[in-house]
């Protein structure tokens, strides 16, 4: 699997409508920026499965997951579609290798292999020195990390960062957008990274996609938009 997606996304909640085209390329990182409100985690949760769409369809890799239409509608641990949210959300009571290892296990491995693999991971990762620790004694961007880390270990086809580095103190973001920049660049998918933050897109996406009340205004090269922004809105999202 590569990770190409294409997806049409109407969600209708009172008097927000999504209504948005989202693409991410096979093997690339696209950038989902907006204000406050402009509709970034309802389109991830649409595209993950976890919010209903009152029409449109999600594709991937050239598989339907979802369509109004015809009805189709696949779960969301069938999906191949790992998520990473801004809390790292590990579970508490388990080590750092158990934690990767989890979901290796509810993948079909066993104990103990599910355990080498993710000491391995760990390892690539330059997080192996963390394994045996609880998620209480690591930092915030500790948990981010291993959390991407074992969203990954499942080798999904898609990954959606909803705002992974938002928690992290901001002194400590550019060393911490290295290294997810790295543990991306292993990745053999693709990812949607929402943010509202252009230095993550800036590090870490190939594109950008700029919503705003829950359309798309622009997409395109970071560099093109900051050269030729299409509204005010898109401007000051995109300026450095």
């Amino acid at each position: 699997m590569n990770g190409a997606l294409d997806a049409a996304l109407r969600v209708a909640r009172g008097d927000f409508v999504l209504d948005a085209a989202l693409a991410v390329p096979a093997g690339r990182v696209v950038a989902l920026m907006g204000r406050n409100g402009a509709g970034k985690s309802t389109a991830v949760g649409a595209i993950g499965g976890l919010v209903p769409l009152d029409s449109g369809r999600v594709v991937l890799d050239g598989a339907v997951l979802e369509d109004v239409e015809t009805g189709r509608w696949t779960a969301p641990e069938h999906r191949a579609v790992g998520v990473v949210q801004q809390q790292a959300a590990l579970f508490p009571h388990l080590d750092v290798r158990d934690n990767v290892a989890f979901g290796l296990r509810t993948g079909g491995l066993g104990r103990r292999a599910a355990r080498e693999r993710a000491d391995a991971l760990l390892a690539d990762a330059g997080l192996g020195e963390f394994r045996d620790r609880r998620p209480a004694q690591l930092s915030g961007g500790q948990a981010a990390r291993v959390a991407l880390v074992r969203t990954l270990a499942r080798e999904p086809a898609l990954v959606l960062l909803d705002e992974p580095l938002a928690a992290i103190d901001a002194e400590l973001r550019p060393g911490l957008r290295d290294a997810v920049r790295a543990q991306l660049a292993a990745f053999h998918g693709s990812a949607l990274l929402v943010t509202h933050d252009v230095r993550d897109a800036e590090a870490l996406a190939d594109q950008v996609v700029v919503l705003d009340a829950g359309r798309v205004v622009q997409r395109g090269p970071l560099a093109a938009l900051r050269a030729a922004p299409a509204d005010p809105v898109v401007a000051a999202l995109v300026s450095s």
